[in-house]
Parts: structure tokens; C-alpha cells; sequence
């Protein structure tokens, strides 16, 4: 066997749900899932994301005498956002109108910050920890 055949893809599209559990499409047809694609766990992105995040661990340590401390929820939501951002890719059948013009990246990090849409920006991050969502064949699904 060629365990290559095995190897994750380096990104694939997580598929939003309501807040209810309801899986969402673009106007209710079910060809237009509204789906966010992400970088992966076995992607170089996420692997800077999780550099990113052991620094700031260091950072918080030392500058509390070496002791953990926890993060204020406003700051543990903006680090969220600024990570997820920077592992998403697109956004598909679906746009987030508060953020004006702003594309990519910033357009991202808007989404993911609004607290009214924090359950979502939660779906993304469990879903983008879990390898089997980046199974061979993943992408694109």
C-alpha cells in the first residue's frame, strides 16, 4: 500500500449551520450550501497558526512571573478571529454585508469577530481541529 494515498488535504470547506443545528444554503437551495474553506491541520497555514498561539501562551506566562493567566473574553475572541482568518481561504454562497468593501483576510476577521455570530466562528474552529474533515478526497466537498 502506498500510504501516501492517505495523506490530508491541505484544505477543505466546513458547511455553517444555524445556530439551531440547521445546515445553511444561499435562499434555501440546497445546491448552494453556504460553506467556509479553510487551511487544514496538515497545512503549513495551520501550522503558524499553532506557532502563533504557543507564543502568545509564552508571552502571557512571562509577562505574569512564569504563571498561566486567563485571557479576557474580548481578547480570546479577537485572537480567534485573527487566527481563523488567516486559515480561511473563501467564503462560499454566502456574504457578511457589516463589513463593507473589506475582502480577504480583513473580510474574514469581520465575520469571525461579531459576537452575535460567534457560534459560527466556533463551528469553524472545531471542525478545522478535526484531521477527518481533511480526509483524501476532502477538498472540494
Amino acid at each position: 500500500m502506498d500510504i501516501t494515498t492517505q495523506a490530508v488535504a491541505a484544505t477543505a470547506p466546513i458547511h455553517l449551520k444555524s445556530a439551531t443545528g440547521d445546515l445553511l444554503y444561499s435562499n434555501g437551495d440546497t445546491s448552494k450550501p453556504c460553506r467556509v474553506i479553510v487551511y487544514g491541520p496538515g497545512s503549513e497555514q495551520f501550522a503558524m497558526i499553532e506557532s502563533r498561539q504557543t507564543s502568545r501562551v509564552l508571552k502571557r506566562m512571562a509577562d505574569n512571573d512564569g504563571k498561566p493567566s486567563a485571557v479576557p473574553p474580548i481578547e480570546r475572541n479577537a485572537e480567534r478571529a485573527e487566527d481563523l482568518s488567516a486559515i480561511t481561504v473563501a467564503f462560499e454562497n454566502f456574504t457578511y454585508p457589516p463589513a463593507g468593501d473589506k475582502q480577504g483576510a480583513e473580510l474574514f476577521q469581520a465575520f469571525y469577530a461579531d459576537p452575535k455570530l460567534g457560534y459560527m466562528a466556533q463551528q469553524v474552529m472545531k471542525s478545522v481541529q478535526d484531521w477527518g474533515n481533511f480526509k483524501p478526497g476532502s477538498a472540494g466537498n
